[in-house]
């Protein structure tokens, strides 16, 4: 029974470097972008230890279009979460719509007709 959520706790531990890797270097913008780059690099080496065995491991229980979708709800929350927290940004009304039609998309890729 837990080895059907290890892909989507190994997908949301991925998506919190993934998100770091594409835009933690926002809040130093006055570091040279090659550095900026590397770092990034690093991050994302990261990113991909924990992403490829979740969908080898997600593979066994979902499709990879619910796997996709799962990936892209989890990058989703966690992006938002990482916009107010670290970059200090403003969560805004149509973010949240925009959300709902996505959840709109989930139930329609997971309901089995």
């Amino acid at each position: 029974m837990f080895r059907q959520f290890l892909p989507i706790i190994l997908l949301t531990i991925s998506n919190v470097f993934m998100t770091f890797a594409w835009y933690g270097h926002l809040r130093f913008r006055n570091t040279a972008l090659w550095v900026v780059v590397l770092v990034s690099w690093s991050i994302a080496f990261l990113e991909y230890c924990f992403q490829v065995p979740a969908n080898r491991i997600g593979a066994e229980y979902f499709s990879t279009a619910q796997l996709k979708t799962i990936q892209e709800v989890i990058t989703l929350v966690v992006f938002s979460i990482f916009s107010v927290l670290y970059l200090k940004e403003q969560f805004k009304w149509n973010y949240l719509v925009g959300f709902i039609f996505i959840i709109f998309a989930v139930f329609f890729i997971f309901k089995k007709w």
